[in-house]
């Protein structure tokens, strides 16, 4: 199935999890990282549970903190 990952399309398994994914695509920190498909979050929890479909967009979106 093809989806798209970070804005580009990617070739991935059938029934592919999030929590795949997060391995696959080597996601640094994956402890901290939020993730949102189809523009709507996934809860860390559910990462392994989730499946992700054919079409849809997965973003990796990682919270900074800093400044004054």
């Amino acid at each position: 199935m093809i989806i798209t990952v970070s804005g580009k399309s990617k070739e991935v398994q059938d029934n592919l999890t999030v929590a795949q994914l997060i391995a696959e695509e080597q996601v640094e920190t994956p402890e901290y990282v939020t993730v949102s498909v189809n523009d709507t979050f996934v809860e860390s929890g559910a990462f392994k549970s989730t499946k992700l479909h054919d079409g849809d967009t997965v973003e990796f979106l990682y919270f900074m903190g800093g400044g004054r």
